[in-house]
């Protein structure tokens, strides 16, 4: 692949297309590659769809006590199908035509849209935490504090909430000059692998990058430790072992998917940078960008009982 450029006024070489090296230190293993995607994928779109179709359809899951959850669900699993998308389809074009450019403006509408979606999914579990709350904790107010309105209130948050910063985190990044080379040793266009062939000095920008990470994910994280250490003691002071049961039932889900999510996320971004290499940062973005959202939907689903009712009473009518 040639390096396409332009010349600068500075006299200085512009890159204006990218490419993707991702997988191709490995060519043995495009075809198994191209096979194990192409399965994931159909995992994913089939998995997410599933639980969109039983919310969607079952009527125990429009009771008022699940009108807010329920709507979130849809969001958090139609999210799901979204997030995996921004990245998946292009690796597998990759790999089965072995075509690994990509022009500046697809570049930056990846990032761009890995970056809402990424944030709209952390906003929605904060959110969903915050629900179990009302419900565990003010059971009898669940009602009223989750009213229609703020519902989609904080569903119409979660997708916008993130977008001015976004914008401007994805604009601070490809208004850079880059040069000397134009390929990411990547199987997509994440921040740092392309801020490392901008030309200078990147430092601000990168601390700037984890300044606007830490802040998204600690604010989030803090409302769901909040949320959870309220729920917890509401539980414990339940006299009865089953309702006990019961209540982290309900939440035991939920946890799951906010460990896999912000633990995968942590370990990627904010490991020692003594510890980062290529290969290590592409298997580590591999597993928060496919294999999560792959899982989520069977940890949802096997966890809750509300779900396998469901899925029953589907299997039955069919």
């Amino acid at each position: 692949m040639k390096l396409e450029e332009v010349e600068a006024e500075d006299n200085v070489s512009t890159v204006v297309q990218f490419v993707l090296l991702g997988f191709s230190k490995i060519p043995n293993l495009q075809g198994f590659l191209s096979g194990l995607f192409s399965i994931i994928y159909m995992v994913v779109l089939i998995g997410n769809s599933l639980i969109l179709i039983i919310t969607r359809l079952d009527p125990a899951q429009h009771k008022p006590i699940y009108f807010f959850l329920t709507i979130i669900i849809i969001f958090f699993f139609f999210l799901e199908i979204c997030y995996v998308s921004v990245t998946l389809p292009r690796i597998l074009f990759r790999l089965w035509t072995q075509d690994r450019s990509i022009s500046l403006l697809s570049c930056a509408t990846q990032l761009y849209f890995f970056l809402i979606l990424g944030t709209a999914e952390s906003f929605l579990l904060a959110v969903m935490s915050y629900d179990r709350f009302v419900a565990i904790c003010k059971p009898l107010h669940y009602p009223l504090v989750m009213n229609p309105k703020k519902c989609h209130q904080l569903a119409a948050g979660a997708w916008l909430g993130g977008m001015p910063v976004q914008v401007g985190q994805t604009w601070q990044i490809f208004s850079l000059h880059f040069c000397h080379s134009n390929q990411i040793n990547h199987f997509f266009c994440a921040i740092l692998p392309t801020l490392k062939l901008a030309c200078g000095d990147t430092s601000l920008h990168e601390m700037s990058v984890y300044v606007v990470g830490i802040f998204i994910a600690a604010v989030h994280f803090m409302l769901i430790l909040v949320s959870y250490s309220k729920i917890i003691g509401t539980i414990l002071r339940l006299s009865i072992a089953q309702g006990r049961a019961k209540a982290f039932s309900t939440c035991s889900s939920h946890q799951l998917v906010v460990v896999l999510y912000f633990g995968s996320g942590s370990i990627t971004y904010f490991r020692p940078t003594s510890s980062h290499s290529a290969g290590t940062d592409k298997l580590l973005s591999l597993f928060y960008t496919i294999v999560t959202p792959m899982f989520n939907p069977v940890i949802y689903s096997l966890r809750n009982q509300d779900v396998l009712a469901a899925l029953r009473r589907l299997c039955l009518q069919t």
